[in-house]
């Protein structure tokens, strides 16, 4: 058989389940760290409920995958172990294909995030994240489901919280899970409250994670033709630890994403 023959006829099989986005469709894709409960409170002793070391790895991540992956991406969100980042509308990268975005992405986190942890705190571990792609049809929905990421970390902020004030106070894993199952915000707040903490006060990142846009900059540079300096504008990622809340937040991705 030729190989041209042979080529064709297992590059078949290869892609017989490839799917990809439609067009006009925006994507979000959703990176899960892998076991990273293990990791963060065994391996690594991150403090709990919140470590800014382990925030940064994560943000320095998302970053990284903003500007470096190849994907025309639009907005970066992280909290707890998780990222979702938003492509733009027109992104036609790996011609939309699901497994190229999974597998491109998840790999390059997961590679990134274990040279960091590696460089910046002397851990040998592999890291690992899992991709998932989130076809979204309209603005509307895009600004939704930002909103439910960032309601997520408020609730696991409020729980995470209450769940290290009471193992700090001596109180044992179950018995830690036992008061808190059931109990509503009211409790959690006053609970937190009694232990001298007022969860409205904490720092904005760790109630509603952390954002990454992009903006244009300028910055000075050279051009060797005409041996002048000249100001260019340059597309930088830039953190935002104070996002808003609820339906502002909202319209600050729909705005984004237009």
């Amino acid at each position: 058989m030729k190989f041209d023959d042979l080529d064709g006829a297992m590059r078949a099989y290869e892609q017989s389940l490839d799917m990809w986005v439609a067009p006009n469709m925006y994507i979000v894709v959703r990176l899960d760290g892998r076991s990273f409960t293990k990791l963060t409170k065994e391996t690594c002793k991150f403090e709990a409920p919140f470590d800014e070391r382990f925030r940064d790895l994560m943000v320095d991540t998302l970053k990284y995958l903003m500007e470096n992956s190849g994907f025309q991406t639009v907005y970066g969100f992280t909290e707890s172990d998780e990222m979702s980042i938003l492509l733009r509308l027109d992104d036609n990268t790996f011609g939309r294909k699901i497994r190229k975005i999974n597998t491109t992405l998840a790999g390059e986190a997961s590679a990134y995030f274990t040279k960091e942890l590696y460089k910046r705190l002397g851990i040998d571990v592999i890291a690992s994240f899992d991709s998932r792609v989130c076809p979204l049809p309209n603005l509307d929905i895009v600004g939704q489901y930002f909103r439910w990421r960032q309601e997520d970390a408020c609730r696991n902020s409020l729980n995470g919280w209450c769940y290290w004030t009471l193992r700090k106070n001596n109180e044992s894993k179950r018995k830690a899970t036992s008061i808190l199952s059931g109990q509503g915000n009211a409790f959690k707040n006053e609970l937190l409250f009694q232990n001298g903490i007022n969860f409205n006060d904490l720092p904005a990142w760790q109630k509603r994670g952390v954002g990454i846009v992009f903006t244009e900059v300028d910055r000075e540079g050279y051009n060797p033709k005409t041996k002048e300096t000249v100001m260019t504008k340059r597309r930088v990622a830039e953190v935002n630890y104070e996002l808003p809340y609820g339906d502002p937040y909202e319209e600050y991705i729909k705005n984004l994403a237009e």
